[in-house]
């Protein structure tokens, strides 16, 4: 499934699920994705931004391959 935000030809903008891009193609071609606001069949793509998900929290640095020797600059980060 994707998420589109829609508008149609009054600037309604409004989101419509479609199985894919073709789905949306072909429900536009045909009149049947209707303005919730005023029933307008005029319907085209929305200007939206993307969704981006979060990267995972990058892993706390860690201690020398010799240990810290008794000072460690990374111990008071915990």
């Amino acid at each position: 499934m994707i998420l589109y935000s829609v508008q149609c030809s009054h600037g309604h903008v409004f989101d419509e699920w479609f199985s894919n891009s073709a789905d949306y193609d072909a429900k536009a071609a045909a009149g049947e994705i209707c303005c919730p606001e005023c029933q307008d069949r005029q319907i085209s793509k929305a200007i939206m931004a993307p969704s981006v998900g979060k990267s995972a929290a990058a892993e706390p640095p860690r201690c020398p391959a010799g240990g810290c020797q008794g000072g460690c600059a990374f111990a008071n980060n915990f």
